[in-house]
């Protein structure tokens, strides 16, 4: 073997070992990878929310009438169910009043953790005029809405996806981080 070819074989060694030694020192520094543990962690007081936009059939609903009129969280409630909904119930007496004042809303829409994004993709079905209620002590899986004085119908399927496009990625309430998944 040639003095030069065996240059030429060391140099090709020294940077095959030193490019190995760039590729581990980068994975072993890497940072940008899951966070810091820090960054997952809720601050204190705060509770875990599911803020991912559901589809209508995961979406339950509990609609209450505080409106004059007899009947209407009836028709709501069979115009969520002939839109996919999961379940929508009606409630005829809630234990305690919904609405204090019920001719100055749309509606109230009540929800908690569980049911964050459902809460968002409901308040477009109210073209984002419903008064959202967030309490972060409830458990439970649905979403309570209010019918208020000033509710005429429920919007057309295309009003529904611009009110959608417009509200835009659920946000999170006061007090809540997201929870994983």
């Amino acid at each position: 073997m040639s003095f030069a070819r065996v240059r030429a074989l060391a140099v090709v060694g020294i940077l095959i070992v030193a490019a190995a030694v760039f590729v581990i020192v980068a994975v072993v520094k890497d940072r940008q990878g899951g966070g810091s543990p820090e960054a997952k962690k809720c601050a204190e007081g705060s509770v875990m929310a599911n803020a991912k936009l559901p589809r209508q059939e995961d979406v339950k609903v509990t609609v209450f009438n505080a409106t004059n009129r007899s009947g209407v969280a009836s028709d709501v409630a069979n115009d969520f169910l002939s839109r996919r909904f999961k379940e929508a119930k009606v409630v005829t007496a809630a234990p305690n009043p919904p609405v204090t004042k019920p001719g100055d809303e749309v509606a109230v829409i009540r929800y908690g953790p569980q049911t964050v994004g459902a809460a968002w993709l409901v308040r477009a079905y109210f073209l984002n005029e419903a008064d959202a209620q967030f309490d972060k002590a409830r458990q439970d899986d649905k979403v309570e809405i209010i019918l208020g004085g000033r509710f005429r119908q429920l919007p057309t399927t295309t009003e529904v996806n611009q009110a959608i496009a417009a509200l835009g990625n659920p946000e999170l309430p006061a007090g809540t981080c997201a929870q994983d998944g």
